[in-house]
């Protein structure tokens, strides 16, 4: 994953603020340049309609795309320091001009949105080493009535590559066994099949 996906993966673009924040639009896609580390480098950033971001460094001195700081392995202090700016510019662009989202997929936020309007609850981030992970709480009982996770597509025998975001909840048996002949419905992952089921 890029520097870039991982900043920008839970937002989404508001086109009225990047104008403001100083994009200019040629055709498609939107442009932004700053400069860096005492003028030697410059940022270019460039946001297409779907929102997505991509950014490269330009060594002014050299006329020459830098990508030392994209290397993970044996990073010197130089190529750190451009990382860190480079990587500010673009925390202060996604946190003026994007709106974070809780889950990648719109469906999944829309999900969250309608819990929140019909009960009051908002989804609780538990795990630090599973960011994507949330749970649903009912108030009062503390227990869980859902729980949303990005997971990999094998894991539901998913005969793709990539991630998928998917809901667990808690349902009757006969509900169950119901829905599991539907595409889209699959045994709970990591929980008790008898009592939940995962919805992609």
């Amino acid at each position: 994953m890029t520097i870039e996906e991982e900043l920008f993966r839970k937002t989404k673009i508001d086109f009225d603020k990047i104008s403001k924040y100083g994009f200019k639009k040629e055709k498609s896609i939107y442009k932004y340049s700053k400069n860096i580390m005492n003028n030697a480098f410059r940022v270019d950033v460039e946001i297409n309609d779907n929102g997505e971001v991509k950014a490269t460094v330009l060594d002014l001195a050299f006329g020459e795309e830098y990508t030392n700081f994209r290397v993970q392995e044996n990073m010197g202090s130089f190529a750190s320091q451009v990382k860190e700016e480079f990587k500010n510019l673009l925390i202060d662009i996604r946190n003026k001009c994007f709106i974070e989202n809780y889950f990648l997929s719109e469906q999944s936020n829309r999900i969250a949105k309608a819990i929140k309007e019909m009960y009051g609850d908002e989804p609780e981030f538990e795990w630090e080493r599973f960011p994507g992970f949330a749970t649903f709480k009912n108030k009062d009982s503390k227990k869980w009535y859902g729980l949303i996770m990005n997971i990999s597509k094998n894991k539901l025998d998913i005969k793709a590559p990539g991630e998928v975001e998917i809901i667990n909840i808690k349902l009757k048996p006969e509900e169950i066994e119901d829905l599991l002949k539907l595409e889209g419905f699959y045994p709970a992952y990591h929980m008790n099949k008898k009592s939940w089921i995962s919805i992609c």
